[in-house]
């Protein structure tokens, strides 16, 4: 008989936050989501900021709920979130003020403010990582600007889930993959770039040990242990961007795959041993972030299903209650083709009523505007898929070689419409599944770091024998191709 390793992963997103239980026998993983929450932000006087002493608390709870209800000997932990922000601890190691989100508007304004200190072509040659207003990088030059006193307090930079393995262990270091998301970290020196934050007036004292994903942090401190009923369990950075853990799991059986991680935001990109920095991936804003294996995901942020999310949020304050569900069915009903938008269009970026700012994108550039919910979902989703292939086409020009199948993984997957959508906008195959790859890569690089498992390949191909996957083929590829040609001409206004 096989033996049986529990390992608790801690997946915290945008939305949510998730508790997964990991069963790995040495042959098969299998899920239990153990406890779920939200993640909803906070505004303050000063800002929009992230609740994380409430997420610390649930993180608490879930650890309380496998040991003492379920009875289970975790094996360990691990710990995953979103890319980008941060806390600033004292020389104490007390935080210092609320992490801010990074939908906040203190960062506007602060792309030109950079430029201005550091030309744009030496800020991504020194980081290979493209430029969003959200950057670790932008949120620390607004405070230098703004002369935020507690920057000056601070003694150590911790990146989200780097702060909560702190409050676990006591442990004050960086996981790679997430490093790589604030735009400070140089991926050839591997290291800190103390020119660009010199160049920013950034302290460079703040910025702690960078560990590599499958490092165990620490035991849990004692205090946490009695408050959770556990042992001294081992705390170990997966790949703690969110991310970097689901390209982890994806189930690839071959090389040269593309893959995109789909959720409120999605990622597109293919792994690579080393950064692409040049004048084409600056011209197209693609990153180099950190991935497992001392791999490289080559990739662009997208928005993702955030625009359906903002749509559906936004109706439910005018007490319209749709589950993402019915919007799909709705989408699915509607006439194809309507109208079009540029998912990345600033104006979406933030929180608001996102069907009105739906609606004058496309009145703006001469379409009709979408006026049904379903139509409305639909342009989202179309749109989406066209983004994709445009990605695609680019990733793929950049590189020199096809890359196929696209393999689809995270929560975006439930969403059969936008898989199939994206097999018909990109003209090939696409595999998705498993929804749950940010946890499942969260598993495995804690699985590698016991050594239940012997490498990356091995991981997958747990993955696959674990989990149910779907494949999508491309249908009607001509109407998609001229749509997509609009689509293009659309990018160009």
């Amino acid at each position: 008989m096989l033996h049986q390793s529990d390992l608790l992963a801690i997946d915290l997103g945008a939305e949510s936050g998730r508790a997964i239980l990991g069963e790995f026998d040495g042959n098969r993983l299998q899920l239990e989501e153990v406890h779920r929450f939200l993640n909803t932000p906070v505004r303050l006087p000063d800002g929009q900021h992230w609740n994380v002493l409430r997420l610390l608390t649930e993180i608490k709870d879930s650890i309380g709920l496998v040991v003492r209800r379920q009875g289970k000997q975790l094996a360990s932990i691990g710990l995953d979130t979103w890319g980008v922000d941060f806390g600033l601890l004292d020389g104490k190691g007390a935080l210092l003020t609320t992490p801010y989100h990074y939908r906040d508007n203190r960062t506007d304004g602060m792309l030109e403010e950079a430029f201005r200190r550091m030309p744009r072509e030496q800020i991504f040659e020194l980081t290979g990582i493209q430029f969003m207003p959200i950057n670790s990088l932008y949120q620390l030059l607004s405070m230098v600007v703004n002369q935020a006193p507690v920057l000056e307090a601070a003694e150590t930079f911790l990146m989200t889930p780097d702060l909560f393995n702190y409050w676990l262990t006591g442990e004050k270091v960086c996981e790679f993959s997430i490093a790589t998301t604030s735009q400070c970290y140089d991926p050839r020196q591997c290291a800190w770039s103390d020119p660009l934050l010199a160049g920013m007036s950034i302290p460079t004292r703040i910025f702690p040990q960078i560990i590599p994903p499958g490092t165990v942090v620490g035991p849990l401190l004692q205090i946490v242990a009695e408050e959770t009923g556990a042992s001294a369990v081992p705390v170990i950075a997966p790949a703690c961007h969110d991310t970097g853990s689901a390209v982890a799991a994806v189930p690839a059986q071959r090389e040269n795959f593309a893959w995109l991680s789909s959720g409120t935001w999605s990622v597109m990109g293919t792994e690579l041993p080393e950064p692409v920095i040049n004048s084409s991936s600056l011209k197209f804003n693609f990153t180099n972030e950190g991935g497992v294996n001392s791999t490289f995901r080559f990739s662009k942020n997208i928005a993702g299903l955030w625009l359906v999310q903002e749509c559906r949020r936004t109706w439910a304050a005018r007490g319209e209650e749709y589950s993402y569900d019915d919007l799909t069915k709705m989408a699915a009903e509607a006439a194809p083709f309507v109208a079009l938008v540029d998912p990345d269009y600033s104006e979406f970026a933030k929180p608001g009523d996102m069907p009105a700012r739906l609606q004058a994108y496309c009145t703006r550039t001469g379409q009709p505007a979408p006026e049904s919910k379903g139509a409305i979902v639909r342009c989202a989703l179309e749109s989406l898929a066209l983004k994709y292939r445009l990605v695609l086409e680019r990733l793929e020009s950049m590189i020199g070689y096809r890359l196929e199948p696209l393999h689809i993984v995270g929560g975006g997957t439930k969403n059969r419409l936008l898989s199939q959508f994206t097999a018909d906008a990109i003209g090939r195959q696409v595999i998705a599944g498993p929804a749950e790859a940010t946890a499942i890569g969260n598993i495995l690089m804690q699985a590698f770091a016991l050594k239940l498992i012997s490498s990356l390949a091995e991981g997958r191909q747990v993955v696959a024998r674990s989990f149910a996957l779907e494949t999508y083929e491309p249908r009607d590829p001509n109407q998609w191709d001229d749509v997509y040609q609009r689509f293009v001409g659309l990018m160009e206004q």
